[in-house]
Parts: C-alpha cells; sequence; structure tokens
C-alpha cells in the first residue's frame, strides 16, 4: 500500500522545507512508475499560511489528514510560539494531537522546535539549523542537541539540519523504506546527490584568513591531484609552507573538517565516482582512490553509507560486470 505522508505547514513556514518532502518522496516509485508515497500538505487549521519569503499559500487539506497519515513531517516555521517561548500556540497542540500513536514523525530545519515544544524530543538526540543551536539548546535543555549532523534517525522520531538538509533526510527515509535503488532513481530525477559526506559542522559561518596566500585552499587543490599517493601531514603542511599545528587550525576553520577526515571524504569521493563510471576491479578502485586496499574501502564505504563496493556498484551501473 502507498505510504501516506502528511506535511504540516506552521506559519510562518519556511518554503523551500515545505517543498523538499513533496517533491524527494513524490520521486520515489517503482521501476514500473508506481508512486510509492501519498504526500499531502495540510495546515494547522483551514486558513491560508503565511510562508517567510512573501507568499501566501492556500493549502488542499486541513489538519485532518494528520489522522491517517503514516508519517508526518514539520518543515521549518518561525511560529513565535515554538521558537521564542518554548510553547505551543492551541490551534498548533491541537493539531498534533490528531496524530495516531506510532507515526512516524519528522522535521526539517526549525520544525524541530515544534517536535521538541511538544515534548517528542525530550530525552533523544536530535539537530536543527546550526545558526539556531543556542536558542534551541536555551529553550529545550531536555533534549540532546547535535549540531554537526545533517540528520538524526531516532527511529520513530527523525530530525534534519537547516533547509537542504531536509533533501538528505527524505533520500535516507526513502533508502530506509524501500532500498538504495528507489533513493537513487528519486535522487536523480531531482537532480540532486543520492548521499552527501560529511555533516553540518562544514557549513558553519566561519571567518576565512584574509589574505589568500595564508590559505590553504592551493594545498587542497594539490591534494586532489595526488589522492592516490600517501599525503602525510607534515606533507601537507609543507605545501602550504605552515607548521604542521597552523596548518591544522587554518584546514578546520576553512573546511569545518580536521585535514585526515578530509582526505578520506575525497578519497571515498573518488572511489564512488570510480564505481559508477568504470569497470575497475574494487582493489584497483582502492588503489586509485588512496584507500590502500579492497578491504579498507569496504570498511569506508559501508561506515559511510552502508554498502559494499559491489552492492554499491550494481545500484549505479547494474550491468557491470562482477570483480
Amino acid at each position: 500500500m502507498t505510504h501516506r505522508v502528511a506535511v504540516l505547514a506552521v506559519g510562518e513556514a519556511v518554503g523551500y522545507d515545505l517543498e523538499i518532502p513533496p517533491l524527494l518522496l513524490g520521486a520515489a516509485k517503482t521501476a514500473d512508475g508506481t508512486p510509492l508515497y501519498e504526500v499531502l500538505i495540510c495546515g494547522v487549521d483551514a486558513e491560508p499560511v503565511r510562508m517567510t519569503t512573501g507568499f501566501t499559500a492556500v493549502l488542499d487539506h486541513g489538519p485532518e489528514v494528520l489522522e491517517t497519515a503514516d508519517t508526518v513531517i514539520v518543515p521549518g516555521t518561525r511560529s513565535p510560539g515554538p521558537r521564542l517561548h518554548g510553547t505551543l500556540p492551541g490551534p498548533l497542540a491541537a493539531a498534533l494531537a490528531r496524530i495516531r500513536p506510532g507515526t512516524r514523525v519528522m522535521s526539517i530545519c526549525t520544525g524541530a522546535f515544534v517536535l521538541a515544544a511538544a515534548g517528542l524530543l525530550d530525552g533523544r538526540r536530535a539537530t536543527t539549523h546550526w545558526k539556531f543551536a543556542d536558542d534551541f539548546r536555551a529553550l529545550y535543555p531536555a533534549v540532546d542537541l547535535d549540531p554537526d549532523v545533517l540528520f538524526v534517525d531516532g527511529g520513530d522520531v527523525l530530525t534534519s539540519a537547516g533547509l537542504s538538509a531536509g533533501v538528505d533526510l527524505c533520500l535516507h527515509v526513502v533508502r530506509t523504506d524501500f532500498g538504495s535503488e528507489v533513493a537513487n532513481r528519486a535522487a536523480r530525477y531531482c537532480v540532486v546527490p543520492p548521499w552527501r559526506e560529511g555533516g553540518q559542522s562544514q557549513f558553519i559561518d566561519r571567518p576565512l584568513p584574509a589574505g589568500g596566500s595564508d590559505g590553504v585552499a592551493p594545498t587542497r587543490a594539490w591534494a586532489l591531484d595526488r589522492l592516490h599517493e600517501p599525503l602525510e601531514l607534515a606533507a601537507l603542511a609543507g605545501h602550504a609552507s605552515m607548521s604542521v599545528r597552523t596548518f591544522s587550525r587554518h584546514f578546520r576553520a576553512e573546511t569545518g573538517l580536521s585535514p585526515g577526515a578530509w582526505l578520506v571524504q575525497q578519497r571515498l569521493r573518488r572511489a564512488r565516482h570510480l564505481l559508477e563510471n568504470t569497470d575497475l576491479p574494487v582493489d584497483r578502485v582502492a588503489a586509485q582512490s588512496g584507500l590502500g586496499t579492497s578491504a579498507s574501502l569496504r570498511q569506508h564505504l559501508r561506515a559511510a553509507i552502508g554498502v559494499a563496493p559491489l552492492a554499491y556498484r550494481r545500484t549505479f551501473r547494474p550491468d557491470s560486470r562482477s570483480d
């Protein structure tokens, strides 16, 4: 049966967040084109909903659809009760009370404030937009907030970081519900990456060095051309004409990652490109991407996206030969 999803627009609603579930989940279909989700957008009541970007939306459904939903998603909002006071307005509380026990509940961006105000995140790990992390912690100290990740899967309650992290969360849900092949097909249709490495920390606003000569961008470009070679931290620092300590500090300031974590990320990206676009044996993919052995590639890929190299290749190249 089609999985019913209700997207609850809480005014002022973030229109971009609101459109992510119907687009991403709506693109999840079987190989013969049968939709796997029915996505309905509803309001707290029957009134039009004001968006943060200068328009008002007339929605097709009221809160009654929450009563029949298998999954409920709350996109980002500027509703002052949850966002500023840690409270739920009466109509919003009444709408949330319609959700059946056992329904999966998700939030995108500041929609996490609504879930927290409803008590759904108490004692749980969750995330929201990094910019509002301090506000969230002050209002909801009972929530274990992790502002560094793109999303948190708590089983029956899931939260995502800001804005486009809602894409990552929806694809993760499709992958969990129906498998990688369906999720990758939806990602291709929406022209988004099926998986993003790293966390939200790489997007946090940080002051960059004033002069280009002090930055590490040239060294990153140099390293990308040599991923298949051993790249020790001392060699990277030497290329940037910095001490190891100074280089590491600059590198983290510019990328949000340590040099070692960034190298693993880039090597995995290279390995995935080779798996998707060539028939190279797995041990050659591992060597050319700088991950060493096929066992090392398998370990890193499984840790990053939960699949082995050959399974990943078959997703993108179903007719490729086996290694």
